[in-house]
């Protein structure tokens, strides 16, 4: 009997114990993404290298928490604010006016690339299936908006060609998501329809920005009734998320739901706030996407620890060579 009072203690304590190193983790995090942010710009380097460098590092270092990072936690958290804010500060007009060549990318490009990497894929690791090569190939077709610009800003590319990145890096992860849902879905039933892989990209595409377009005009009007000030601020903090868990509930793109919504509240929140709010609203979305943007490079470099260990001795060489392969294959 007095065993049993003490369990759910001694759970609370464990709980307790877990969320105290959790957050112990994320002042590492942060204070390492300042110093290493900082250190990047004096040696005039992309910031996102040294990040994903520095939790390449901390993996190694003893008593720190292994990270296992959830799937699910980078898309909920850290994915909407990140493709909202490069919507809003993407120009409507480029935009629109590189929109062939954008669309060309988004989708000829992830798919071409889909197709390169899941045929080395097939080709080079004993045992995987073409839908499992072709999993792989969604995944790593997408290039990142953030580390794209910051290394192609540094070495003096045109103008032009930043923004039809930037563009394309707004919709590419829809592309890569239908294609890897559509892969996965083949491994599990055991057969695959390009017509119904082509109707399925189009109905949540079209579904996703018309989901996205609502919620950017609920944020319009929500800003226009809430007193002036940060109270206007948090409701464009809450578009994002409320967009993308609408289209996650309605099974359409999320992706473009965010994207869409940015873009919406770029054309109209000028007209609605003071020019105060506006500026306050640009100094906490910039600090919130710094933020989010050093702490998930961080987090990608803290997956060596798991993988690690996962992995056996003699199966690292060969991992690793499959790695360069598989890169390789990804940006000929």
């Amino acid at each position: 009997m007095h065993l049993a009072a003490l369990l759910p203690a001694a759970a609370e304590k464990a709980a307790a114990s877990v969320a105290l190193a959790r957050a112990e983790l994320f002042i590492v995090l942060l204070t390492a993404t300042l110093v290493l942010v900082a250190l990047a710009r004096r040696l005039r380097v992309p910031y996102p290298i040294l990040l994903v460098l520095g939790g390449l590092a901390l993996a190694f270092v003893p008593g720190l928490p292994r990270v296992q990072l959830d799937p699910d936690l980078v898309f909920i958290v850290f994915l909407p604010p990140i493709l909202w804010a490069a919507a809003y500060f993407t120009s409507l007009r480029d935009f629109r006016r590189n929109l062939p060549a954008i669309s060309l990318l988004a989708v000829g490009l992830v798919f071409a690339t889909t197709l390169v990497v899941g045929w080395v894929a097939h080709s080079i690791i004993p045992g995987i299936g073409w839908a499992a090569a072709f999993c792989l190939g969604a995944i790593v077709s997408p290039p990142d908006t953030v580390a794209a610009t910051a290394v192609l800003s540094r070495i003096g590319v045109p103008r032009q060609v930043i923004v039809v990145l930037e563009g394309e890096s707004l919709v590419n992860d829809a592309s890569a998501l239908v294609l890897y849902r559509t892969a996965v879905a083949a491994m599990v039933l055991g057969s695959f329809s390009a017509g119904a892989a082509l109707g399925q990209f189009v109905l949540v595409a079209v579904l996703g920005v018309v989901v996205g377009l609502a919620v950017g005009f609920l944020i319009r009007h929500g800003v226009r009734l809430m007193p002036e000030g940060f109270g206007q601020v948090a409701i464009t903090l809450l578009g994002p998320y409320v967009a993308w868990i609408a289209a996650e509930r309605l099974h359409v793109s999320a992706v473009l739901a965010c994207v869409a919504g940015g873009l919406y509240v770029r054309q109209h929140f000028s007209a609605e706030v003071p020019p105060l709010v506006r500026m306050q609203a640009r100094s906490v979305w910039e600090m919130l996407i710094f933020m989010l943007n050093g702490i998930i490079f961080m987090l990608i470099g803290l997956q060596l620890g798991p993988l690690r260990a996962s992995l056996e001795a003699d199966s690292v060489g060969r991992i690793v060579r499959w790695g360069l392969v598989i890169t390789a294959a990804a940006t000929a």
